[in-house]
């Protein structure tokens, strides 16, 4: 099964208010959205909650692409993450990496499914990153 995932997250101040939003689309295009909020917490921590909390949503291994508006979720998870594990979860200056309980999740609920990521530009005209971006702010109030 082929499904495609919209991701997203904001944070009203960074750190402050965060929201994280996903649509998720089955081959079907029928059309599920999920988002949530945390109190106090960092844009990119949001970027990453929602495609692992889309992930979760995923029960049978499957085919997914999932596009990001955030280069650090793609980049981080296609790329950097590998010399992370390989440095002992320490990045190129030799701090450890930051957020890594939530590149180890990402990490291994990617390794269930067959997974492609996608970088699309922010506020570009693409309607599910459009209304995945409004789901993440109103998460945000």
């Amino acid at each position: 099964m082929k499904i495609k995932i919209y991701t997203d997250g904001a944070c009203s101040g960074n750190p402050g208010k965060g929201g994280w939003a996903a649509i998720i689309l089955d081959s079907n295009l029928s059309q599920s959205n999920i988002s949530g909020r945390e109190s106090n917490t960092t844009n990119n921590r949001m970027e990453l909650m929602a495609p692992i909390m889309a992930l979760k949503k995923i029960k049978k291994k499957s085919e997914i692409i999932i596009y990001t508006d955030s280069k650090y979720v793609k980049d981080g998870i296609t790329d950097w993450i590998k010399k992370w594990k390989l440095n002992n979860w320490k990045n190129s200056n030799k701090k450890p990496v930051k957020n890594k309980d939530l590149w180890v999740k990402l990490d291994n609920l990617c390794q269930k499914h067959k997974v492609n990521w996608k970088w699309v530009k922010a506020h570009a005209g693409n309607k599910y990153n459009n209304l995945v971006d409004e789901l993440a702010v109103l998460e945000t109030k």
